[in-house]
C-alpha cells in the first residue's frame, strides 16, 4: 500500500483527473437529458433549458482548467536522498569500485574504477572491460550462494600491477530489484606489497652473493693483521688499501640496490614535473668532464637550441644520464670519445630522445638482451676492477619503464655501443 505522505503533487493532481473528467462527461449527458425531453414534448421548457446550462457550469468547475495533452501521465519519481548520499560516498572512495547486477551489467562505478579499466561502461556486461576468469566466475558464485569471497587480479599493461578484488552480494533495505539481485566489487591494490615482498627476496639472494666475496677478503686480510702481519708495516698498509677498496664496493654495491628498489616501488605512478632533458644531458656532461679527462676521453654533447621538456622526475633523469655516460667513458675509453646527444623526433608520437655512443670495443649479439638483467657484466673481472655493480643498466631500464619511455641498445664488436633513452615528450612545441 502506499502511503499517503509518499505521494507528490503531480500524483495527488494525477490520481483526481478521473473524477474531474467523470464530472464534466456527466454534465454534459445531462444537458443532452434535458435537451431532448423539452423537444420531445414539443415545446420550450424555461426551467429545463436553466438546469442544463447549471449542470454544465457545475461540470466545468469541478474539471478545472483545460490541461494540455498528456499531462499527468508521466509522474515523477520522488528523488531518495539515500541514493544521492550514495553516489557521494561512492564517488570519494580512492579504490576502485563496481556494482553489477545479476547480469554481471555494470549498474554503477567510481572515478578510480574507470581509470582503472578503460573500456568500462554502465549498462554494458563487465566482461566487455574486465578479461579476467577468475573475477566474473567469482560473481556468478556470489549470485548462486550469496556468500562473499576474494580473488586476485592483475594487470600488466602499461605497469604490472594487483589486486585483491573482494566480491560480495549487495544487501540492505534496496529498492531496485537489480541491485537486490546484484554484487559488488572492491579492488584493493597489491601493488605496492607484492613489489615490497619481491624487492626484500632479490635483496636476499643478490646481496648475500655479492657481499660475499668482499667480505670474505675483510675477514681474511683481518686475521692476517692480526696474526702474521700485525708487526709489517708496508704489509699492514697495503691491506689496509685492499680492505677500503672492498669496503667502498660493498657501499657502493648497498647504494644501487636500495636505489633499484625505491624506483621498483614507484614504478606504477607517473611522474608529473616537467624536466627539460637537455638541461639534464648538459649538467652531467660537466660533471663527468673530470672522469673523462683523467681516463683520455673527450665527451661532445650535440643539445637543441630549445628545451627538450619531457614529464619525469629530475634525480631519476639524472641517474640515467649519470649511469650511461659513466659507463660510455670506463668501457668504451679506448675509443677515445663519447658522444652525448638530445634530438626530437617527429611524427604522429612527439618523443624526445637521449643517446649516448661510445667507440670502444663494441658488445657481442648474445649479451646484448641480458645488459639490463641485474648483476649481468659481459666482462665480470674487468666490470669490477672498474667499480661496476652489475646494477646500473637495470637502474636505467626501471627508470625508462616508469617514465614510460624504452630503452634501446645497439652495438657490434668493433664498433662501439649506443643507447638510447626514449621519453614522451610533454607539452606544445613552440
Amino acid at each position: 500500500m502506499t502511503d499517503p505522505d509518499d505521494l507528490t503533487p503531480d500524483a495527488l493532481r494525477q490520481s483526481a483527473t478521473p473524477i474531474r473528467d467523470a464530472a464534466l462527461r456527466g454534465a454534459v449527458v445531462a444537458c443532452f437529458v434535458l435537451v431532448a425531453v423539452a423537444l420531445v414534448r414539443g415545446h420550450g421548457d424555461g426551467w429545463l433549458l436553466v438546469w442544463a446550462g447549471v449542470a454544465v457550469l457545475a461540470g466545468i468547475l469541478v474539471a478545472g482548467p483545460k490541461r494540455p495533452l498528456g499531462t499527468g501521465l508521466r509522474p515523477q519519481a520522488k528523488a531518495s536522498p539515500r541514493s544521492s548520499v550514495a553516489e557521494a560516498v561512492l564517488a570519494q572512495i580512492p579504490d576502485p569500485v563496481i556494482l553489477v547486477d545479476q547480469r554481471a551489467l555494470v549498474i554503477e562505478a567510481n572515478r578510480a574504477a574507470y581509470d582503472l579499466l578503460a573500456g568500462l561502461k554502465t549498462g554494458h556486461p563487465l566482461s566487455f572491460a574486465l578479461r579476467s576468469p577468475d573475477v566474473l566466475d567469482g560473481i556468478q558464485d556470489v549470485l548462486d550462494s550469496g556468500e562473499p569471497l576474494k580473488v586476485e587480479y592483475s594487470e600488466r599493461i602499461p605497469t604490472e600491477r594487483t589486486f585483491e578484488v573482494h566480491i560480495g552480494p549487495l544487501q540492505g533495505d534496496v529498492q531496485d530489484t537489480q541491485v537486490q539481485a546484484g554484487v559488488v566489487l572492491f579492488f584493493r591494490d597489491l601493488t605496492s606489497a607484492r613489489r615490497l615482498e619481491a624487492m626484500r627476496a632479490d635483496f636476499v639472494a643478490n646481496a648475500s652473493h655479492e657481499l660475499r666475496t668482499p667480505l670474505a677478503s675483510l675477514l681474511g686480510f683481518i686475521e692476517t693483521l692480526q696474526g702474521p702481519a700485525r708487526e709489517d708495516v708496508k704489509a699492514r698498509e697495503r691491506f689496509l688499501d685492499i680492505m677500503k677498496g672492498q669496503a667502498q664496493r660493498m657501499k657502493r654495491l648497498i647504494d644501487d640496490l636500495l636505489s633499484l628498489s625505491r624506483i621498483e616501488m614507484r614504478a606504477h605512478l607517473s611522474p608529473t614535473q616537467t624536466v627539460d632533458l637537455a638541461t639534464i644531458a648538459s649538467q652531467m656532461v660537466e660533471t663527468l668532464s673530470p672522469l673523462a679527462q683523467e681516463r683520455g676521453v673527450v665527451i661532445k654533447a650535440a643539445l637543441p637550441d630549445r628545451p627538450a621538456l619531457v614529464l619525469g622526475d629530475r634525480d631519476e633523469l639524472l641517474r640515467i644520464a649519470e649511469n650511461l655516460i659513466e659507463n660510455a667513458v670506463k668501457y668504451g675509453e679506448s675509443g677515445g670519445r663519447v658522444e652525448v646527444e638530445v634530438v626530437r623526433i617527429e611524427g604522429s608520437a612527439r618523443q624526445v630522445a637521449f643517446s649516448v655512443q661510445d667507440h670502444g670495443p663494441g658488445i657481442a649479439p648474445e649479451h646484448l638482451p641480458r645488459l639490463t638483467e641485474r648483476f649481468y657484466r659481459v666482462d665480470v673481472a674487468q666490470s669490477r676492477d672498474k667499480g661496476g655493480t652489475g646494477l646500473g643498466l637495470a637502474i636505467v631500464k626501471h627508470i625508462v619503464n616508469r617514465h614510460r619511455g624504452q630503452l634501446a641498445i645497439a652495438s657490434e664488436p668493433g664498433q662501439g655501443a649506443r643507447f638510447t633513452a626514449t621519453f614522451p615528450e610533454a607539452g606544445p612545441r613552440p
